[in-house]
């Protein structure tokens, strides 16, 4: 069960503040949660994935921990932090795996993505790729991609984050599918000649 937002939120400002004894109530509530995102991330995986949910999510607590200075006054920015870093760590992942090389590797489904359903495996380092290239264009949509789909966050907790209203995440979300969805179809052909 997840913990309340609220607790979370108000223990994130004690720990932003230094109170270090707020970390150690923070983290075993973060934590559980992160499991959740992850196993959900996991379920959707291709089976013999190499990574394991507990394991993104102990390289993500670590790195959260490690941070010496963290300004996270919600609970919906600090799971932004958390799925940026989910990020950078599958794709360290599929890096080390030699997936580029070979035209395979890790795979991942973008759950709620519509506009991928005929291809709903796709390569990890393509897909970072394709959100790298996004970014230049349009760094919101990119991070809405990262906060939906790497930090499992809601489009009503997006909005708040961003500042924004829940329709213009819901726009942008179904923009950015479908940018995503033309960049990696392109990508496709090439990827299966190699």
């Amino acid at each position: 069960m997840a913990p309340d937002a609220g607790e979370v939120t108000l223990l994130l400002r004690s720990w932003t503040r230094g109170d270090k004894t707020a970390l150690d109530r923070l983290m075993p509530k973060v934590y559980r949660e992160l499991r959740r995102v992850a196993a959900g991330q996991f379920r959707l995986e291709r089976s013999g994935h190499t990574l394991q949910a507990t394991a993104l999510v102990h390289e993500a607590y670590l790195r959260l921990v490690g941070q010496t200075c963290v300004d996270c006054q919600t609970r919906a920015h600090f799971f932004g932090i958390a799925a940026n870093l989910m990020r950078q760590i599958l794709v360290n992942h599929a890096e080390r795996r030699g997936a580029a090389k070979r035209g395979g590797g890790n795979r991942v489904t973008l759950r709620d993505a519509g506009a991928f359903t005929e291809q709903p495996l796709l390569d990890v380092l393509a897909l970072d790729q394709a959100l790298d290239k996004l970014a230049k264009f349009d760094p919101r949509q990119t991070r809405i991609v990262e906060l939906r789909f790497f930090g499992g966050l809601s489009e009503a907790e997006i909005a708040e984050l961003l500042g924004v209203s829940i329709t213009t995440v819901e726009r942008e979300w179904r923009t950015a599918r479908a940018v995503l969805y033309k960049d990696l179809s392109q990508r496709r052909p090439a990827e299966g000649e190699a």
